[in-house]
C-alpha cells in the first residue's frame, strides 16, 4: 500500500510559513549600537577673580560724644536733632555769668601784677646804681631785685589765670568737635549739667564715608595669604561690592582698608575693614550688609561647571573626561571654592582636558564616546518609510 503524495497546496503552506519565521527572526535581531554620545566643555586657563561673601555691619568714620567741659545751666540748645552738624558750629550755649566775672576778676588781677612788676623793676634798677656808689646796702640792693623778679613771676601766674578764665568762658558754648550728622540731645534748655557727667549731650557721626566691619574665617585668611606668597593669587587694591539687608545691591563700591591681626580666640575670624563713600547717607551705622571681597586674582584658574563635578564613595571630588583616543578617563580634583555655578579646580584638570558635562550616567570609564560640544542641539530623528 502506497503512501499519499502530499498535495500542491500543503507544499505552499509549508513554505509560507519558513519564510514568515525567517522574516521574524530577522526583525527581532537588535541593531548594532554605536559609541555613547556626551557633551563636553573644552578647559582653558584664565584669570579668575577670587571674592568671598561675608557678613558685616556699618559704622561711623567718625564718632564723638559731646559733653560739657564746664558747669552751669543750659541756656539755647542750636542744632536740630538728626540734622547735620558742621565742626565748630555752636551746638550748646551754658550760663556764662559767672565765668565772664571770672574773666573779668583774672583780667584786673593781672593789671594789677603789671603795674607792681613796673614800679619793683624801676626801684631795682635805682638800687641797683646806688650801690656802686654805697648810697644803700648791698641787702637792700638784692631785696629789690627779688621783688621785681617776684613780681614778673607774679604776672605771668595772673596771665595764666586770665587765659584760664578764658577757655572756661570760652567752654560756655559747646562746639561740635567734628563735621557729621547729630543724634537725639539728652537734654533741654534749663538742664543743668557738669564737667565730670557721664551722659553726652548728644553725639555726632560722620557717616560719609562710612565704614563696613566684616568677620572672615582665620583659615580663609591663612589659605589666600599663602597662595599670594606663592604667586599663585595677585594682590592689589581690594575692591568691595555691598548688598543691602532687602536684597538690592548698593550702587558704590568700597574698598578694603586693613585686616586686623589678631583672630578671635572665640570664633576663629578675623576682622576686615572695609569703607565706602555714603554721600546720599543710604548707609547707616549698625545695619547689617552682605558683602563680596574680591581677595585677589587668580592668574591661570580652571574653573570646571558643577554638572561634571561628582563625588566618589570616599566623597573625594571626581570629573569624566575624553582623552585624545575619544575614550573615558576618571580623574580626582582638588577644588576650591565656587565661582558662580562652577568649581575652581586646584588639580586634577588642565588647560585642553575635554570635561564630560552631559551623558556622564551613560559613560564609563575606559568606554570609548561620541564627543560633541555641550549644549549642542540633538539629532533629528529619521525619517519613516513612505506610506
Amino acid at each position: 500500500m502506497t503512501s499519499p503524495r502530499p498535495s500542491c497546496y500543503s507544499l505552499l503552506a509549508i513554505a509560507a510559513a519558513l519564510a514568515l519565521g525567517a522574516c521574524a527572526k530577522h526583525a527581532k535581531a537588535p541593531p548594532p549600537q554605536g559609541p555613547v554620545e556626551v557633551g563636553v566643555v573644552t578647559m582653558s586657563a584664565e584669570p579668575v577673580d577670587l571674592s568671598v561673601d561675608l557678613p558685616g555691619r556699618t559704622t561711623p568714620y567718625e564718632i564723638s560724644d559731646v559733653r560739657p567741659q564746664v558747669g552751669g545751666i543750659v541756656t539755647q540748645r542750636l542744632f536740630q536733632e538728626g540734622g547735620n552738624v558742621r565742626a565748630g558750629q555752636v551746638l550748646y550755649r551754658i550760663d556764662p555769668a559767672t565765668y565772664q566775672a571770672a574773666y573779668d576778676q583774672a583780667v584786673a588781677l593781672l593789671a594789677s601784677a603789671q603795674a607792681s612788676l613796673a614800679t619793683t623793676k624801676v626801684k631795682a634798677q635805682r638800687y641797683a646804681d646806688l650801690v656802686k656808689i654805697n648810697a644803700v646796702s648791698k641787702q637792700d640792693a638784692d631785696d629789690a631785685t627779688a621783688a621785681a623778679k617776684q613780681a614778673a613771676a607774679s604776672v605771668q601766674q595772673q596771665r595764666a589765670a586770665v587765659e584760664t578764665a578764658r577757655i572756661n568762658l570760652g567752654y560756655t558754648r559747646v562746639l561740635a568737635p567734628i563735621t557729621g550728622r547729630a543724634g537725639r540731645s539728652s537734654v533741654t534748655r534749663g538742664a543743668l549739667v557738669t564737667p565730670s557727667q557721664t551722659d553726652a549731650l548728644t553725639t555726632v557721626q560722620r557717616l560719609d564715608p562710612i565704614y563696613v566691619d566684616l568677620t572672615q574665617s582665620a583659615d580663609q585668611v591663612v589659605r589666600l595669604r599663602q597662595r599670594m606668597a606663592s604667586g599663585q593669587v595677585g594682590g592689589g587694591d581690594v575692591a568691595v561690592r555691598l548688598r543691602l539687608p532687602d536684597g538690592s545691591d548698593y550702587p558704590l563700591q568700597g574698598r578694603l582698608q586693613f585686616t586686623d591681626v589678631t583672630v578671635d580666640q572665640a570664633t576663629g575670624a578675623v576682622t576686615l575693614r572695609a569703607v565706602f563713600p555714603n554721600p546720599r547717607g543710604l548707609l547707616l551705622p549698625g545695619l547689617y550688609v552682605r558683602a563680596m571681597v574680591v581677595e585677589g586674582v587668580e592668574r591661570s584658574g580652571i574653573l570646571a561647571p558643577q554638572a561634571g563635578v561628582g563625588r566618589d564613595e570616599k566623597g573625594q571630588p571626581t570629573a569624566l573626561i575624553v582623552d585624545a583616543s575619544g575614550h573615558v578617563q576618571s580623574r580626582v580634583l582638588t577644588t576650591g571654592r565656587a565661582v558662580g555655578d562652577k568649581w575652581l579646580v586646584t588639580s586634577g584638570l588642565a588647560a585642553g582636558d575635554r570635561l564630560i558635562v552631559e551623558g556622564t550616567q551613560a559613560a564609563k570609564p575606559g568606554a570609548a564616546v561620541h564627543v560633541v560640544a555641550a549644549g549642542s542641539p540633538p539629532p533629528a530623528a529619521p525619517a519613516g518609510p513612505p506610506h
